[in-house]
């Protein structure tokens, strides 16, 4: 009898093997010596008593943000994260914190200062990463509308933004142009009544549901690039997801194809005419990007340091041995670091004082610091860094995105280096003289 005659029985019974029918176990129950992530470990990072460092009201909303991500998400992120879906059971929820938009002003919003926003923002990292991306990305597309828009448009769309009824995109990158953005392709042709916009865009955060897409295109009169909203289920517009992400897989990232897009004149955003337009948003979404690295720091040492203590080895925690409590340290000091840097950036931001190498440094930095923290807190886990369910492995993963947007490691640290010596190097100087970046 052939040796696999049993497994074709079974197969042939079944459609399937019988060991495929049997639904996985549950890890508390497959590995009780230690708490998963379901149950999020209580916050024990701010060891430096940063939290004296706000004010009442950031204080207040920092433990409001805290608990809804560790009662609403913490529970289901490591089964959407697998999946590569989105939780949208959580909107509603999501929308009586009141932070969709964070610093944005107009009807409804919150209008919050760039401190307070980044704080919020590392809460919702902290517990998971994709959440703070799909609000980041949703709030910039608002913000973009309150700054560079008409007060009719202001009026019309922020209300519902705000409310979380309506999502919105940002589609700034493209196939050929990442960190070369102002070279980009997509265009907007004037005619009768509006524009017509052709062209693509990749990488775009919630388009694949976005009600209002923010979409940036070339005007082919005056070859600069302007703003434009465009509604969901505009003919000619479509939005494919981008599978196969390794991180931030709950964020649904797509292709967006515009092919004859007509946008009513009463949706161009009149305060876009040029690229440099852009860093009216840029510079806020950079600094709260910098925060994503320091939540999701914070939630892996809270995680390592629960672990370390609940797991044993050699008849003792694994906290007892000197090489993890050196690597705790390690992953405590930058935590410590990268908190008071993104701190005074936020500092800098709202005394009118940041500049874009201030920006770039800060958000490269603490990127840099992230990714040696999470490195060591896989470490620590062992067989369980790899697993979703204990929070380090899907942090390690969703570190590598943040670490590439809002511009690459590289780019920032050369936006950095251009303000410092004076000369930019984005080139080879054998094919440029001068970068446009």
């Amino acid at each position: 009898m052939p040796l696999h005659s049993n497994f074709q029985d079974e197969t042939d019974k079944n459609d399937k093997p019988s060991y495929f029918n049997s639904p996985p176990l549950d890890v508390s129950v497959a590995f009780p010596q230690a708490t998963p992530a379901s149950v999020f470990p209580p916050s024990v990072s701010d060891y430096y008593q940063f939290d004296d460092l706000l004010s009442p009201e950031e204080q207040t909303l920092r433990k409001k943000v805290r608990a809804f991500m560790e009662k609403e998400v913490a529970p289901i992120m490591a089964e959407y994260w697998e999946k590569a879906e989105f939780p949208f059971e959580i909107v509603p929820k999501l929308a009586h914190l009141g932070i969709a938009g964070y610093t944005t002003k107009g009807p409804g919003c919150p209008g919050l200062s760039v401190t307070t926003s980044a704080i919020a923002n590392a809460e919702v990292a902290r517990v998971d990463a994709s959440v703070s991306t799909f609000l980041l990305v949703h709030s910039v597309g608002m913000l973009t509308i309150a700054l560079c828009g008409s007060e009719e448009q202001r009026q019309k769309y922020l209300l519902p933004l705000a409310q979380l009824k309506t999502i919105a995109c940002w589609a700034l990158t493209e196939p050929d142009y990442g960190s070369d953005a102002s070279h980009m392709n997509t265009t907007a042709r004037k005619v009768e009544g509006g524009w017509i916009l052709d062209g693509q865009k990749r990488w775009i955060g919630n388009s694949t549901f976005a009600d209002v897409l923010v979409i940036f295109a070339r005007n082919t009169t005056t070859n600069q690039i302007n703003g434009y909203i465009v509604k969901k289920d505009s003919p000619g517009l479509t939005s494919t997801k981008i599978a196969n992400k390794i991180g931030v897989r709950m964020v649904q990232n797509g292709d967006i194809l515009l092919k004859n897009v007509f946008v009513p004149d009463e949706d161009r955003l009149p305060g876009l005419n040029s690229f440099l337009d852009t860093s009216k948003v840029l510079d806020v979404s950079r600094v709260m990007v910098a925060w994503q690295p320091i939540g999701i720091s914070m939630g892996v040492y809270d995680m390592c340091l629960r672990y370390l203590k609940e797991r044993k080895q050699f008849g003792e925690p694994l906290a007892a041995f000197q090489i993890n409590q050196q690597k705790l340290a390690i992953m405590l000091g930058n935590v410590q670091a990268m908190t008071l840097v993104g701190w005074r950036l936020c500092k800098l931001y709202d005394k009118g004082t940041m500049t874009a190498g201030h920006a770039s440094l800060g958000k490269s930095w603490i990127t840099l610091r992230a990714r040696e923290t999470v490195a060591l807190g896989r470490e620590l886990l062992g067989g369980n860094g790899i697993l979703a369910d204990f929070l380090v492995a899907k942090a390690f993963c969703d570190l590598e995105p943040i670490y590439t947007y809002e511009g690459t490691y590289d780019i920032n640290s050369l936006v950095t280096g251009r303000e410092i010596t004076g000369i930019a190097s984005f080139k080879a100087s054998a094919t440029s003289k001068q970068s446009r970046l």
